[in-house]
């Protein structure tokens, strides 16, 4: 075996400096590589499947309230606050009778619109917001419900989900993604958002689902939730999405 001298040494030392040297000039010329996904980033194409699915089992999915115009519409959403779709659409056909317009609900005395939606819960704060909404709509707006969601959000009774409604089911302008109980509940099943807030529940959506799809999958989500994935006792056996649901917080 040769005897390994002193400049032996610092020829192979001077030789792995050079190796080091050239390796970080390698790595600083590739880009960072990404940070571990959170749950929700790592089920992206888990989402465009659940998106898939749920398009063609619920493609004919509408929103469930009864309307004929925008201004229905969002006098209906604001009434369905803590009360169910099918006591709205009973409440709103007497109410649309006697006030098919916004001029005429903003005239109306809000004792009157109180006995009205009485059955709807909360009546006497439903009744204040629908009659300040159509006032608003009526003199600030022309009788026309605006289209942007910034004007939207500053009529009474009217938030962020409500604008969206309106906006995606009135004038088919995807918004944002509404987050009802149902779409709040089957997001968490589903794993698409570790958020209890709705706010924090929308973004987590948005930025999954491809923007053309925010207005559709909140309503098939919703039907899906009526008809399958229930409160109280999903039924996973007859579930479209079962091999893809990590039934999250569901007991087995």
């Amino acid at each position: 075996m040769a005897k390994t001298t002193p400049k032996d040494l610092r020829n192979v030392k001077s030789a792995q400096n050079d190796t080091s040297k050239s390796q970080a000039k390698r790595s600083s010329s590739l880009p960072a590589s990404p940070q571990k996904s959170s749950r929700v980033g790592a089920r992206r194409t888990d989402t465009g499947r659940i998106v898939a699915i749920l398009a063609d089992v619920y493609g004919d999915a509408e929103c469930a309230l009864h309307h004929r115009n925008a201004f229905e519409l969002i006098i209906a959403t604001i009434l369905s606050a803590q009360c169910t779709d099918e006591r709205v659409n009973i409440v709103t056909k007497e109410l649309f009778r006697r006030c098919p317009s916004p001029q005429k609900m903003a005239q109306t005395p809000v004792e009157e619109l109180e006995k009205i939606v009485q059955s709807a819960g909360f009546y006497r704060n439903k009744a204040k917001n629908i009659r300040g909404c159509a006032e608003a709509i009526w003199k600030q707006h022309g009788g026309e419900v605006p289209q942007d969601l910034a004007t939207l959000i500053t009529l009474p009774g009217v938030g962020r989900k409500t604008a969206n409604v309106v906006l995606g089911t009135a004038f088919g302008i995807p918004s944002g993604v509404v987050v009802d109980t149902h779409v709040a509940r089957l997001s968490a099943r589903l794993g698409l958002t570790r958020g209890t807030d709705p706010v924090k529940i929308e973004q987590d959506l948005m930025r999954q689902l491809p923007e053309q799809e925010w207005i559709n999958f909140s309503h098939r989500l919703i039907h899906h939730g009526r008809r399958i994935c229930k409160a109280r006792k999903p039924l996973c056996d007859n579930c479209p999405l079962a091999e893809l649901c990590p039934r999250v917080g569901v007991a087995n």
